[in-house]
């Protein structure tokens, strides 16, 4: 099976095709970037279906990031997902950007606990945690870095993603040890990739991780503006 794994949470736009058993992509483009996501994923999509060969009829899954990041990213990913996993007739998957961050490190051996931390602003992260045996032992949350450190226990610790630097400076701080592994603030697109080709359809929809409400919110209405009390009764 071929899949077509598509990022767009973080700040970067990512797409990559993937065979089944294969150790490499078979084609994979990056384009790091804060804003612009919308008008760069298509072509970058067409690009590396291009130069993967068989066009999209060879696809036969597609993988798409659900979160967290950018409320306006995951959308961005999700629709072009499923508009072409519908064309395809291809099954979809969803796949968490803190899964896809751990992914490497969990894979090498490591007598502690493996956290992948987005850094989410105003000394917050979005963070989750898994043991030497890849169990996840902290399922995915938006918390301070300081109680972040405290549910992750007494370490050691292998942090990865842009909050890792805030949960090694807390550690530093509550004398444990930490490592950072990788400050990287995406994923590679190639474990999202594979992933995606583990994920089952039916445990892991393509639909927004959203641990942190939008912060755009519905402007209200001056009160000569809104609609009689009777009216909102009878609507």
């Amino acid at each position: 099976m071929r899949i077509l794994a598509i990022d767009t949470a973080l700040p970067a736009v990512s797409a990559c095709v993937l065979d089944l058993g294969a150790a490499e992509p078979v084609a994979s483009e990056t384009a790091p970037m804060e804003r612009g996501h919308a008008e760069e994923l298509l072509p970058l999509v067409e690009r590396v279906v291009a130069a993967a060969g068989g066009g999209f009829s060879a696809i036969g899954r597609v993988a798409v990031t659900v979160g967290p990041g950018s409320f306006t990213g995951i959308r961005i990913g999700l629709a072009a997902g499923q508009a072409i996993a519908l064309a395809l007739k291809a099954p979809i998957v969803g796949v968490s950007t803190l899964a896809a961050l751990a992914a490497p490190y969990v894979l090498v051996p490591f007598d502690g606990v493996v956290a992948a931390a987005i850094d989410a602003r105003h000394g917050q992260v979005y963070v989750t945690a898994y043991g030497p045996d890849g169990r996840t032992l902290l399922s995915p949350r938006r918390v301070g870095a300081h109680e972040a450190l405290r549910a992750l226990g007494s370490g050691p610790l292998r942090l990865i993603g842009s909050g890792a630097p805030l949960l090694a400076e807390e550690a530093r701080l509550a004398g444990l040890e930490a490592e950072v592994a990788s400050r990287a603030a995406a994923p590679d697109i190639a474990f999202i990739a594979r992933l995606g080709l583990a994920a089952n359809p039916a445990t892991a929809p393509a639909r927004p991780l959203y641990l942190k409400a939008p912060d755009a919110k519905p402007q209200e209405r001056p009160p000569q503006e809104r609609p009689p009390q009777d009216a909102l009764a009878g609507a």
